[in-house]
C-alpha cells in the first residue's frame, strides 16, 4: 500500500485526483476485496506516515536558474538599498468581489457549515493596487477603477511617488499593465528617483504584496458576502488604514519564499539589522544626553 500511495490515485487506477480515505477504501476494496471503514483509512495514512496539509502551487513553468538568479540579485539590491537609503516596494494588483472567499470555519459538531449570500453579480468587485515594503512595514494601497493597465499603473507610481521621498525601487510582475509607452513615457521624468525591476517569470510566490493579499482575504473577506462593491471597499480600506499600527505585523507576515530564500531564518536580514544598529546608537547618544 506505501507504493502504491506514493503515486497518484489514477496509476493505481482510482478515479481520484489525490489521495483520500476514501481513495484508500477503494484501493483495498480493488486489491484485496476488504471493505475498510472510514475511520480504518484514516488510521492506515496516519500509520503509513501521511498528514494532511494545505498544499502550495509547484509552479512548474517557473525557470529555476532564473528564479536563483534573482535571489543573489535581491540579496545585493537590498545591501545596495541600504547604503542609499533606497525604499524597495514589491507592487501587485488583485480584485476582490463582493461574495468574498469560501474558507475553512469552526462550526459544532453536527452544523453545517453555511455562509449566507445575496449572489452578487461577478462586477460587484473592487481592485487594487498595493505597494509593501518590507523593511519598514510601510503599505501604500490604491483603488483602482476599471481594468489594470499601463495608465493606471502610472497613477499609482505617481501615488507611491508623492507619499514617499528619496529613492524607490519598485519589484513587480510581468503583467501586461506593467509595460508600455506610457509607463515608459513617464519614467522619463527628470529626477523621478524611481526603479523598476520585473520578477521572474511565473514567482508569484516571490512577491510579498501577494502575501498581504492572503491576509487581508484571510482577515476580512473570508467567508463573507458583501452583497456590493462599496461594502467590500469599505470593509478593506479599514483594514488597509489599520496596518499603519500594525507595521511589524506587516514585516512578518508578508515576508515571501523570496526572503526566506535570500535570508533564512538562521541569517538576519541586512536591512533590519542596519535599523537596529541605528536605533541602538539612538539610544546611547540619548541616554548620553541625560
Amino acid at each position: 500500500m506505501s507504493t502504491a500511495l506514493d503515486a497518484p490515485p489514477l496509476a493505481a487506477g482510482i478515479a481520484a485526483a489525490t489521495w483520500s480515505w476514501k481513495g484508500v477504501r477503494a484501493w483495498a476494496d480493488r486489491q484485496c476485496a476488504k471493505a475498510l471503514s472510514p475511520r480504518s483509512c484514516l488510521r492506515y495514512l496516519h500509520r503509513l506516515g501521511f498528514v494532511w496539509k494545505r498544499p502550495k502551487r509547484l509552479l512548474v513553468k517557473a525557470d529555476p536558474a532564473q528564479r536563483a538568479a534573482f535571489v543573489d540579485q535581491y540579496r545585493t539590491l537590498i545591501e545596495a538599498a541600504v547604503a542609499r537609503g533606497a525604499r524597495i516596494f514589491f507592487v501587485d494588483e488583485a480584485h476582490f468581489r463582493a461574495d468574498g472567499d469560501l474558507r475553512g470555519l469552526w462550526v459544532r459538531r453536527g452544523t453545517e457549515a453555511l455562509i449566507p449570500s445575496t449572489s452578487p453579480r461577478l462586477g460587484e468587485k473592487v481592485t487594487y493596487y498595493a505597494g509593501v515594503c518590507l523593511e519598514t512595514g510601510d503599505v501604500c494601497v490604491v483603488q483602482v477603477e476599471g481594468t489594470c493597465t499601463a495608465k493606471t499603473s502610472v497613477a499609482f507610481l505617481q501615488a507611491l511617488r508623492e507619499d514617499y521621498t528619496g529613492e524607490l525601487i519598485v519589484i513587480w510582475d510581468n503583467a501586461p499593465g506593467h509595460h508600455g509607452p506610457t509607463l515608459r513615457e513617464y519614467l522619463a521624468t527628470p529626477d523621478l528617483g524611481l526603479q523598476l525591476i520585473a520578477l521572474p517569470a511565473y514567482s508569484p510566490d516571490f512577491n510579498a504584496a501577494e502575501e498581504l493579499w492572503k491576509w487581508t482575504r484571510e482577515e476580512v473577506t473570508a467567508n463573507t458576502c458583501f452583497g456590493t462593491a462599496t461594502n467590500v471597499a469599505a470593509a478593506l480600506w479599514q483594514f488597509f488604514l489599520g496596518l499603519n499600527d500594525r507595521l511589524g505585523e506587516v514585516t512578518q507576515r508578508c515576508r515571501s519564499e523570496l526572503q526566506t530564500t535570500a535570508f533564512p531564518a538562521t541569517a538576519r536580514h541586512p536591512a533590519r539589522r542596519e535599523r537596529r544598529l541605528q536605533h541602538r546608537e539612538r539610544t546611547i547618544q540619548t541616554a548620553l544626553a541625560m
